[in-house]
């Protein structure tokens, strides 16, 4: 693989989405300085001074914007905390999973088993022998923060706790949370029972993107269950009508957790605070980093799923030609009203040879916002591009002699 700089754009200007599609790599060098293109790029004005974020009274905190993965403001966002509650976000995660591949359904009925039954602290109030919906016990996990429930399902989706456990870990993984590690599915305490402020939000922003459908029970504000109505535990709720989740979590040794998203004017935030005295005060904070993202800065769209950022020669192929995109929208947050530089950093091979599969990746896009690297994204031929036939590809192999 080699290293080829492109233009991807002159500027992002408040307000304005880019428009240009990316060109063939021989045309798309950055401009030198004193020619007429670079010339032509708007000059970015200096920003006005960024305001600290909030002082909060908390172990860990962060928030991060959804879309861009951009950290507007932290406090030991690495450090190891003792998640409580939190835990059953992964809890979810595995949950929803299963149903997306199908491996359990919401009207499947669980056999709550003695060793749900018998948990300890928040309860759905569940009763051993007797048989519960997964929609309902989804719902008593989330809603209500019942570790009988989160144990069924946890039993439901792992044939027992220990292996959907392992589960958990493998997922964490795959999500990147390099810093958390559970032991059980409900958030009892354990020293090899720890979660981070980077973790946590990660996870909660990877849940809003691969399950969207589901994601709504976690705006329920009650349910009820065997004749008691349990309230959300989390206040902003009422508080905030933009606040829609996520996860309430408490222990006397984790203190008062929240892991928070709301959405403003299309653009979510997601905040994680560990580590309070109380209810109120987790409920404060997390406002208050809310309020600090959403009053200081800004996303825009960049790039969507599907466009072009470049073309590449296509050799032995049906067609000369294939444009290179990536799978998802791409994102950028600054500081609000403030102008930023964006490009793309292309590796990719030497050559290109056919055949091409549109799902399978053929080289990497570095997206560079005023001169610091953000996110490195997989690029994928726009068109599967099958071989050409044999004199074709004899023709090809041929001038690859010589190129």
């Amino acid at each position: 693989m080699k290293l080829k700089p492109t233009l991807f754009a002159l500027a992002l200007v408040a307000g304005l989405a880019l428009s240009g599609c990316g060109s063939d790599q021989k045309d798309a060098a950055v401009p030198a300085a004193g020619d007429p293109a670079a010339a032509a790029a708007p000059a970015a004005p200096p920003p006005t001074a960024l305001p600290p974020p909030p002082q909060l009274n908390a172990r860990s905190f962060i928030v991060i914007d959804h879309e861009s993965g951009r950290v507007l403001a932290a406090l030991e966002p690495d450090s190891r905390q003792e998640p409580a509650s939190l835990t059953k976000l992964m809890t979810a995660y595995g949950v929803f999973k299963a149903l997306k591949e199908g491996r359990i359904k919401l009207t499947d009925m669980v056999t709550i088993s003695e060793h749900a039954w018998k948990q300890e602290g928040s309860r759905m109030f569940i009763e051993v022998g007797k048989q519960v919906s997964v929609e309902n016990l989804i719902q008593g996990m989330i809603v209500q923060s019942g570790n009988d429930a989160t144990v069924a399902l946890a039993e439901k989706v792992g044939g027992n706790e220990p292996t959907f456990v392992q589960m958990m870990n493998t997922y964490a993984k795959q999500l990147g949370m390099t810093g958390s590690h559970f032991v059980n599915s409900a958030g009892m305490p354990d020293p090899e029972h720890y979660i981070t402020a980077r973790d946590a939000a990660v996870l909660a922003s990877a849940l809003i993107h691969e399950f969207p459908e589901y994601y709504k029970w976690y705006s329920q504000r009650e349910f009820s269950w065997n004749g008691i109505t349990q309230q959300n535990r989390n206040g902003l709720l009422w508080r905030d009508p933009t606040v829609d989740g996520v996860k309430t979590g408490h222990t006397d040794t984790a203190g008062y957790c929240l892991i928070t998203s709301a959405k403003r004017d299309g653009m979510r935030l997601v905040s994680v605070v560990l580590g309070t005295d109380s209810m109120r005060a987790r409920e404060d904070a997390s406002s208050a980093l809310l309020s600090y993202g959403f009053n200081f800065f800004e996303t825009k769209r960049i790039y969507a799923a599907g466009q072009p950022l470049t073309t590449m020669r296509v050799w032995k192929g049906k067609q000369d030609e294939v444009g290179l995109t990536v799978g998802r929208d791409l994102y950028v947050t600054n500081q609000r009203g403030h102008v930023s530089s964006v490009k793309a950093d292309f590796e990719l091979p030497e050559e290109l040879i056919a055949p091409l599969a549109k799902n399978k990746s053929v080289g990497k896009a570095r997206i560079v916002v005023d001169g610091q690297a953000i996110a490195t994204y997989d690029l994928f031929p726009t068109a599967d591009v099958p071989a050409a036939g044999f004199f074709g590809r004899a023709w090809d192999s041929l001038r690859l002699m010589f190129h």
